[in-house]
């Protein structure tokens, strides 16, 4: 390129600039369009094996069993499930499910005799537990924001975004001369 042309585009961009006009995309070089109809002509060739794969299979009566393995084939029950769960889009789920299977590993033996999980709310990532007693709920209280940090480790960052603390509950009052009407009772009495 000569001095002369490299000017005239420079004075065309600056043009372009004052006048408020995008600069254009560069146009799909011929490797770029190669690559994109290599890829349409692959997936036009796999919907026709596919058509006729089904033809064949309707001439012959169906699905048949052969030598080859195919989907039909018996697979273990741990990848089937693992299938079952990814085609669903359980993985937080399952995920969670595991964690109140593994509590005790995950808090330690002495917070998990005290503190059971109860539920999570998938939608507001938030994991229920309940504990047998005021102090055990207090405590975990105050542990919360590291137990969320290692469950979070554990299955995936912002898979818990709280954890609610229940105290214990005890059986409701029913009678008595002091009752307030929708009242529950003292409730800290059974802790």
């Amino acid at each position: 390129m000569s001095a002369e042309e490299s000017a005239e585009n420079a004075s065309k961009n600056t043009a372009e600039q004052a006048s408020g006009a995008t600069p254009k995309t560069p146009e799909p070089s011929g490797v770029d369009l190669a690559r994109v109809a290599l890829r349409a002509a692959k997936e036009q060739a796999r919907a026709r094996g596919d058509a006729a794969q089904q033809k064949k299979q309707a001439r012959r009566g169906g699905l048949r069993s052969g030598a080859r393995a195919d989907g039909r084939d018996p697979q273990p029950l741990g990848s089937a499930i693992n299938r079952l769960i990814t085609e669903r889009g359980w993985e937080t789920p399952a995920a969670v499910g595991g964690v109140m299977g593994r509590w005790p590993q995950i808090v330690g033996d002495d917070l998990a005799k005290h503190c059971v999980p109860q539920r999570y709310d998938e939608d507001e990532r938030v994991l229920t537990v309940q504990c047998d007693s005021t102090a055990w709920a207090t405590q975990l209280r105050l542990m919360a924001p590291q137990l969320v940090a290692r469950l979070n480790e554990d299955l995936g960052h912002g898979t818990v975004r709280l954890i609610k603390v229940l105290g214990p509950g005890g059986p409701p009052r029913r009678f008595g001369p002091l009752r307030a009407p929708g009242s529950t009772g003292p409730g800290d009495t059974y802790g």
